[in-house]
Order: structure tokens, then C-alpha cells, then sequence
């Protein structure tokens, strides 16, 4: 009796020793933490359920006692918070909830796990500052906060955890200085801080950490002063990566210390002086980069024992000099950038001779002599870039047998010779740029075109001859042909049209003849037609004026005859691109002669006429003279009268101080500053010295339906008042023309701005300005105009910067009214601009104020990456595609598409407006904000925890960090 007491009492004891210390069971504490799961989309935790043993339950590892060691529940799309019932786990050893949603604080109550040696918390959204209470984990060796929102210092709590062998703290918000504390983990092995806010210079501290491999301090940081000496005391370390980080002053010599170093990234800093030559003692080294910096100086010699090094990059320096001939011997380099700075001399010959050579790049400086022979030895070459230099000789033969070659850039060099036979055959070549040289030779004769060849091909500024073969049609993937400036013969190939994706073409100053192919109207997003100063003959064909797309054409100084039609596209060419071919005529041409533009007379024999005859014909020619008499009176009244509906009508729409004797004036060919789909645009000068901007439209011709915009234009602007929406004065009007009269914009575009040599000066805080500004003038029309304004052909373009930069939304030709404000229309054809129009606009005809927000999303993207929404990104891609891909949406990825012409930006503010314009251009309209949302998120900007950081900025060369390669950096020679 007595031992069945004391065995019932046995067991009461755990139980009343939980509930006295306040533990739960572990099973309870599992289920508290999948309490705390909101969404679970693909039923990961399902399995965790009362009816089986928790040992059972996916992702739960547990010993021989039935006690929970391991949680591994990562990469499940997991969304909601973590419970602080993981306390209770005491036993658990690795905890892993990497990859998911998870938000919400890290729960102080994991302290109480003592045992615990893994904690990866990373890719996920948890925020606030880390607890200091974890500095209890005594045990812990992994420790990984990779991509959170985490704010706060640094936290100093991690120093306590003695045993530390990986710290990953990237990718979050902390700011502050780098702890000297950190030196002070024995063990550690891996140290990562980069992506952060930090400020402060870099602790000589860290060089006490003798054992760490990898260390990883860049990007988005900003750090005063620059790399400590005693980095050389790192004895094991392999990766130093301290790109984008605000580093300053020289490459201390004792660098050269880190025998064991295989990559060193120290891209885009301010470093300065020469090359340090101890570099070269890194024998282990493989990856270098030293781009987007200001060193000066020559290559060391010291660097011709770097013979395991595979990546150079020295881009965007100040160097001069030489390319040393050992460069070209090193026998594993694969990667060798040197773009942007002041090398002279030949490009080393043995250059590719080993084999293994896949990126060179040597635009941009000074150099001279002819190409090495062997640059794809290996068959492994994929880009050469080698323009804006002075380069001659021919293209090496071996060029045209490289099958792995992707980029040709050679143009803007001296180089003579012809293509090599076999190039444009190669199975992967997408780009070919061989403009501003003196090769000649005709096309060379292949038996195929390779599929891939898209992007570009200029071979414009050369001495080309011959025929352009009808196998470039199978270009299908090619956005832009330049071959003017050469001396090609024949007729154009028809099958230039069965190129779809071609945005532009130029043949223009060539010996080309024969007839315009009427198959090139079948171009249904050509933008830019090229063919003056060639031999061609016949008419123009009419079907061009149905090429809604076709913004700009040349046509000047051929054989061309017959009528130029004033309907359709044409009524929006200038007459200068018809000039040069006398038996054209037309609008502003000149009366067609006779038998030009209608059938020609056929011819008559001459016979002798009899007495009575004659007679006769006297007695007609007197009627007809009486006649011709009566109807010259009535043609002279109604000449009067045609001339009283010619005369030009004003119409203001605020008091003006001229007239339009002024305005026409303004008309001439010097005077223009734009053309496009919505006219030609002049400035002028008034009497009273203010500048206006004229916009020529022609008027809607009798029969037809199509008035160029020109009603909507001014039922639009003729109503609206507002700061941010360009200004109309008034029009000038008759039975021929409209002359829309408005206030005149000093700065032009934000299109020509951006995208022009002058994108450079465009800063960010000008930037951001502009998006505010912009999005007002669309806010307004979309939610205050009675009734509501549908833009529709929102884009860079048509946003005009006054003097101070102001932005003002422009050029409604387009505009339509929205009666049912949240209904779509549907429209007959599709109107806007290649690279803004939505999704669903393209496809069904069906827009609403979402389109223009998406469109107005595509713009807030080339702000933040100064890149054109098209022609720039190859194979058909968009500025939004190509955004996508780079940056996956994730806050990380803004640094590869951001703008490199930007010294430096707030970090805050770009994620914010990159944010912002990425709900903008979602692919569902129901998904996108309206713009009154999209001013209230610009305008109320999230300030950064601290004050905000400002950093150097230009994209990083390829490097692996966490298991994920980083794109290479942009090629700043295609913008």
C-alpha cells in the first residue's frame, strides 16, 4: 500500500513541478506557436495535431526522451508572428523558421532555451531591435538575422555569446557603428553586417578575429575613413567583401597579409592613390574588384603573380598607362573589365589565350594597335566590348567560328576589313554594335541568321557595299537596325518587316533603290523610319499613315514622285522629311504636276480638220470663254469667302498680349523642339518677350473622323487650373491648322532630361520632386476634374520641368472623359506608348484610371533607374520585366537596377519610391493604388530610424553572398 502511494506520488511530481515553474508542456508550446500562424497556404502545419505524438509532427526532431531538439520550419510561406511560447522548448538545440512571413519582435523568452546553438531567423519581416536578454545563449554558434526589418544600434548583446561562429546581421535596418565589442568573439568565422544604415569608421577591433573567414561589411553602409590596417591581421579570412560602403584613403599595405584571401571586393568607395602593390602578393586571390573608385596610377607589376585570379575589375578608375602584356598571360582570368579610365597602348596579344576568357571589356579609353587573335580560344568568350577607343586593323577571323559569343560592341574605332564570315550565324549572338569604323565588304554570306540576334545591330558609319540580304528577316528578336552612312546598293528587303519587335530603323545615306516596300507597314510598333539621301523611286506607300506607332520618318532626297497624303500619320510628319524629291507634292510640297498625281494623258494622233470643223470649234472656244468669264466672278466670290474661313481665328483662355500673326511667326524650322504622335512643337517669342510653346495639329479634314486630339486637348486644358498641369493660353485656328499656344517649359521633358547627356544632373531629390509633382497633376484629373480625366499616354515625355523644375503634366491629346467614375471604356484602337500601355489596355481595349496609374508606375521605374521603358533590355523586354528580374521586388535588388549616375541618394527614399512605383505597375488593375493613394505614400515618406543615410551608389560586380549570385554590374555604355 505504502508503495503505491509513493508511485502515485512519483507522478503527480513533473506535473506539479510544470504548473508550480510555469512551463508547458512541449506539445502546448507547438501549438502556441502554430496559434500564432495567420496563413499557412500550403498546410505545412497540418500534420500538428493532438491526435498523433508531437515527435511526428513535420519539422519537429526530437531525442530518445521524446524531447524537441530540432524546429525546422522554414521555407513554408508562413505569415504571422512568433509565439513566446518558444521558451518552453528547452531542450531544442537548432531553430530554424528561415524564409517565411514572419513578423512581429524576436520573444525575448528564447534566452531561457540555454542549450540552444542555431537561431536562423532570416528572409523574413521581423522588426524592432533584438533583445538584449539573448546575450544569455552562451551555447549559440549560428546566429542569422539575414533580411529583416530589424532596427536599432547594432546589438552589443552578441558579444556576450562567446561561442559564436556565425553572425549574419545583413540586410536589415540597424544603424549606428560597428560594436569594438566583436572583437571579441574567439571563435568567429563569419561576420556579416552589410545592407544596413551604419555609420562610423570601422573598429581596428575587428582584426582580432583570427579565425573569421568570411567577412562581409558593404552595401548601403557608410562608413567615415576608411580600410584599418590591422584588416591584415585576419590570417584566415577568404572573402572580404566591402563594396558601396563610403571607404575612403588608400588600400593599406598590410592587405597584402591575407595569404589565404580568394575574393576582394572593395567596388564603389572613394579609395584613391595607386594600386596597392602588395595586392599582389594574395597568391590564393580570384575575384578582385576595385571598380567605381578614383585610383590613379599604372597596374602594378606586382600583379603578374596573381595567377589564380579569375575576375579583374578596375572600371570607372583614373588609371593610365599600359595594359601590362602579363595580363594577358594569367592563366585562369575569365572576367577582365577596364572600361572609363586613360589606358594607352595595344591590348596585350596573348590576351584569350588561355582558354577560359568569357567578359572583356576595355571601352572607353585610349588605346590603339589591332585586336588580340585569339580572344576565344576556348570557345567560352560571350561579351567583347571595345568601343570609343582607337583601335584599327581588322576583326579577327575567329571571331565568326565563337560559338559562345552573346555582345559585340567594337564601334567608335578605326577598325577596316569586313565582317568575319560565319558571325552573324553564331548561335548565340544577341547584340552587335560594329558603328563609326572603317570596315567595308558586304554582308557576310552565311548559311543561317542566328534566332537569337536581337537588341541592336549598327553597323552605321562604315564603307559596307552590297545588298542587305533577305535572311535579315529572321531577326526576330532585333529592336533597333543602323546601317546609314555606308554604301549598300539594291532594293530594301521586304523582309525587314518580319522583324516585329524593330522600334526603329535607319538606312538612310546609303545607294539603295528600287521601290519603299508597302510590306514595312506591317511594323506595328516601329517608332522611327530612316531612309534619306538613298536612289529611291515610286510613291510613298499610303498605307504609312496607318502606322499609328510611327512617330518620325525621313524620306528626304530620293527619286520619290507622286502624292504625299495629308491624312492619317502624315498629318504629324514634318515637310522637311519629304524635301529633295521634286516630283513629290503635297501638303506644304507644292501642287502635283500634271500626270503625277493622277493618270497620266494618253496620247493623240494628229489629223487635219475640215472648214465646218473649225467653225465649230471657234464658236465652242467663244462659249467657253463666256463661261470660264461667269465662273471666274462666282470662283472669286467664293475665294473671298474661302479666304475669310482661312483667316486664323484666336481664342484665349486668359488675357493675352499678342495675336496670332505672333504665333505663326513662331513657325519655323529652327524654332522646333519636338515632334511626335501629338504634333510638332515650336517655341516662340512674343512681342511682349514671353515665351510660349506652339503646338501644330493638323485640323480634322472633311469626311473625316479623326481629329488628331485636338478637341480633346482643348476640352481638357481649356477648364483646368492647376499648379502641376501645363498651362494653355489659348489657340490659334483656321479651316487647314490648330496652333495650341502654351506656356513655355525652359527644361524641356522629364524624358529628355533623364534619357539625355544631361541625366546625370537630374539628382535624387529633384527626382523625388518630380514624382510628387506629377502625381498631383494626375490626382487631379483623376479624382477632382467634373467629370474625371482619363490622361492616357502618361510617360516621361509628356511631364514638362519649368525653370525651377517643377513638374507639369502635359499633352492630352489623348484624354478622355470618365462619366462613371470606376467604369471602363472601351476604345477602338489601342492608344499610348510602347513601354507604358497596362496590360490589360493591350489585350482587351479596356482602361480606367488604372491604366494611367500603371503607366505613370513605368515612370517613377526610369526614375529610379534612368533607364528607357523600352529598346535597352533586349528580347522583348520591358523596363518593368527587366525590374522585376533584377531585383525579384525584394528592397536588396534596388541596387542593381539603380541609376549610376547617381553620386548618392537616400536609401530610405529609393526603396520608398521603387516601393511605391513597383504596386503601381502590378499586373491585376485591382491590385494597383489610385493616385490619390499613390500621392498620400509619396508624400508621407517613412523616415529612416535614425537620421538618414546618404551612400555612394553604382551597381555591384558579381559576387556570391548567401548562396545567391549578384547580378554583374550595368553596362553604363548602352544608356
Amino acid at each position: 500500500m505504502r508503495f503505491l502511494f509513493l508511485l502515485l506520488l512519483l507522478q503527480c511530481i513533473p506535473n506539479s513541478f510544470s504548473a508550480k515553474s510555469g512551463r508547458l508542456p512541449e506539445y502546448q508550446a507547438l501549438i502556441s506557436l502554430k496559434s500564432a500562424i495567420s496563413d499557412d497556404p500550403q498546410s505545412s502545419l497540418s500534420t500538428w495535431d493532438l491526435s498523433t505524438s508531437h515527435c511526428t509532427w513535420s519539422g519537429v526532431t526530437c531525442d530518445s526522451r521524446r524531447h524537441v531538439i530540432d524546429l525546422d520550419i522554414s521555407g513554408r510561406n508562413l505569415t504571422g508572428t512568433l509565439s513566446s511560447d518558444i521558451g518552453h522548448l528547452r531542450s531544442l538545440v537548432n531553430f530554424t523558421i528561415a524564409a517565411n512571413n514572419i513578423g512581429g519582435p524576436i520573444p525575448p523568452e528564447i534566452a531561457s532555451i540555454s542549450g540552444l546553438r542555431l537561431l536562423n531567423l532570416s528572409n523574413n519581416i521581423i522588426n524592432e531591435t533584438f533583445p538584449p536578454e539573448l546575450s544569455a545563449l552562451k551555447s549559440l554558434q549560428v546566429l542569422d538575422l539575414y533580411n529583416n526589418n530589424m532596427t536599432g544600434d547594432l546589438p552589443l548583446a552578441v558579444s556576450e555569446m562567446t561561442n559564436l561562429r556565425h553572425l549574419h546581421l545583413g540586410g536589415n535596418y540597424f544603424s549606428g557603428v560597428i560594436p569594438p565589442e566583436y572583437g571579441r568573439l574567439p571563435f568567429l568565422e563569419y561576420l556579416a553586417v552589410s545592407g544596413n544604415e551604419l555609420t562610423g569608421s570601422i573598429p581596428p577591433e575587428i582584426g582580432n578575429l583570427t579565425n573569421l573567414q568570411q567577412l562581409y561589411i558593404g552595401y548601403y553602409n557608410g562608413y567615415t575613413g576608411g580600410i584599418p590596417p590591422e584588416i591584415g591581421n585576419l590570417s584566415s579570412l577568404i572573402r572580404l567583401d566591402a563594396a558601396n560602403c563610403g571607404l575612403s584613403g588608400e588600400v593599406p599595405p598590410e592587405i597584402g597579409k591575407l595569404q589565404n584571401l580568394d575574393t576582394l571586393f572593395l567596388q564603389v568607395n572613394g579609395l584613391s592613390g595607386s594600386l596597392t602593390k602588395e595586392l599582389g602578393s594574395l597568391k590564393s586571390l580570384k575575384s578582385m574588384d576595385l571598380s567605381n573608385n578614383i585610383f590613379t596610377g599604372e597596374i602594378p607589376p606586382s600583379f603578374a603573380d596573381l595567377n589564380n585570379l579569375t575576375l579583374l575589375n578596375l572600371f570607372r578608375n583614373k588609371l593610365h598607362g599600359s595594359i601590362p602584356d602579363f595580363i594577358g598571360e594569367l592563366p585562369e582570368l575569365e572576367v577582365l573589365q577596364l572600361w572609363e579610365n586613360n589606358f594607352t597602348g595595344s591590348i596585350p596579344q596573348g590576351l584569350g589565350k588561355n582558354g577560359k576568357l568569357q567578359i572583356l571589356d576595355l571601352s572607353s579609353n585610349k588605346l590603339t594597335g589591332s585586336l588580340p587573335p585569339n580572344l576565344c580560344n576556348g570557345n567560352k568568350l560571350e561579351t567583347i566590348i571595345t568601343l570609343g577607343n582607337f583601335l584599327f586593323g581588322p576583326i579577327p577571323e575567329s571571331l565568326g567560328e565563337c560559338q559562345s559569343l552573346n555582345r559585340i560592341r567594337m564601334g567608335e574605332n578605326f577598325l577596316n576589313g569586313s565582317i568575319p564570315k560565319g558571325l552573324f550565324s553564331l548561335p548565340h549572338l544577341s547584340q552587335v554594335e560594329l558603328q563609326n569604323n572603317l570596315l567595308s565588304g558586304e554582308f557576310p554570306v552565311t548559311d543561317s541568321v542566328s534566332a537569337n540576334l536581337g537588341q541592336k545591330l549598327l553597323l552605321d558609319g562604315n564603307k559596307f557595299t552590297g545588298n542587305i540580304p533577305g535572311e535579315i528577316g529572321k531577326l526576330q528578336q532585333l529592336s533597333k537596325i543602323d546601317f546609314s552612312h555606308n554604301s549598300l546598293s539594291g532594293e530594301i528587303a521586304p523582309e525587314i518587316s518580319q522583324c516585329k519587335l524593330l522600334t526603329y530603323v535607319d538606312l538612310s545615306r546609303n545607294q539603295l533603290s528600287g521601290e519603299i516596300p508597302t510590306e514595312i507597314t506591317g511594323m506595328h510598333i516601329l517608332n522611327y523610319l530612316n531612309v534619306s539621301r538613298n536612289h529611291l523611286i515610286g510613291s510613298i506607300p499610303t498605307s504609312v499613315a496607318s502606322m499609328q506607332s510611327l512617330t518620325s520618318v525621313d524620306f528626304s532626297y530620293n527619286n520619290l514622285s507622286g502624292l504625299v497624303p495629308g491624312t492619317g500619320q502624315f498629318s504629324y510628319f514634318n515637310y522637311t522629311s519629304f524635301l529633295g524629291n521634286a516630283d513629290l507634292c503635297g501638303p506644304y510640297l507644292g501642287p502635283c504636276k500634271e500626270g503625277i498625281a493622277n493618270a497620266t494623258h494618253q496620247p493623240h494622233s494628229k489629223t487635219s480638220l475640215s472648214a465646218s470643223v473649225k467653225l465649230l470649234l471657234v464658236l465652242g472656244l467663244l462659249f467657253c470663254s463666256i463661261a470660264f468669264a461667269i465662273a471666274a466672278i462666282i470662283k472669286a466670290r467664293s475665294i473671298k469667302k474661302a479666304c475669310k474661313a482661312r483667316s486664323w481665328k484666336l481664342t484665349a483662355f486668359q488675357r493675352l498680349d499678342f495675336t496670332c500673326d505672333d504665333v505663326l511667326d513662331s513657325l519655323k524650322e529652327d524654332n522646333i523642339i519636338g515632334k511626335g504622335g501629338a504634333g510638332i512643337v515650336y517655341k516662340g517669342a512674343m512681342p511682349n518677350n514671353e515665351l510660349v510653346a506652339v503646338k501644330r495639329l493638323p485640323a480634322m479634314s472633311r469626311g473625316s473622323s479623326h481629329d488628331h486630339g485636338f478637341n480633346a486637348e482643348i476640352q481638357t486644358l481649356g477648364r483646368i487650373r492647376h499648379r502641376h498641369i501645363v498651362r494653355l493660353l489659348g489657340f490659334c485656328s483656321n479651316h487647314e491648322t490648330n496652333l495650341l499656344v502654351y506656356e513655355y517649359m525652359p527644361n524641356g521633358s522629364l524624358g529628355e532630361m533623364l534619357h539625355g547627356k544631361k541625366g546625370g544632373h537630374l539628382l535624387w531629390d529633384t527626382r523625388y520632386k518630380i514624382a510628387i509633382e506629377a502625381a498631383k497633376g494626375l490626382c487631379y484629373l483623376h479624382h477632382d476634374c467634373s467629370p474625371l480625366i482619363l490622361h492616357r499616354d502618361v510617360k516621361s515625355n509628356n511631364i514638362l520641368l519649368d525653370s525651377n523644375f517643377e513638374a507639369h503634366v502635359a499633352d492630352f491629346g489623348l484624354a478622355k472623359f470618365l462619366q462613371d467614375s470606376g467604369t471602363s471604356e472601351c476604345m477602338s484602337a489601342i492608344a499610348g506608348s510602347y513601354g507604358y500601355i497596362a496590360p490589360e489596355y493591350a489585350y482587351t481595349l479596356k482602361v480606367d484610371e488604372k491604366s494611367d496609374v500603371y503607366s505613370f508606375g513605368v515612370v517613377l521605374l526610369e526614375l529610379v533607374t534612368g533607364r528607357k521603358p523600352v529598346g535597352e533590355f533586349g528580347d522583348g523586354v520591358d523596363i518593368v520585366q527587366w525590374v522585376r528580374k533584377m531585383t525579384d521586388g525584394s528592397k536588396e535588388g534596388v541596387m542593381q537596377i539603380l541609376d549610376p549616375r547617381l553620386s548618392s541618394v537616400p536609401i530610405h527614399e529609393v526603396m520608398h519610391l521603387f516601393y511605391v512605383g513597383m504596386l503601381c505597375v502590378e499586373e491585376q488593375a485591382v491590385e494597383r493604388p489610385t493616385m490619390r493613394e499613390v500621392v498620400q505614400m509619396l508624400t508621407e515618406l517613412p523616415k529612416p530610424p535614425n537620421a538618414a543615410v546618404t551612400t555612394a551608389l553604382a551597381p555591384p560586380s558579381p559576387t556570391m553572398e548567401d548562396g545567391k549570385e549578384k547580378q554583374e554590374p550595368a553596362d553604363l555604355l548602352s544608356i
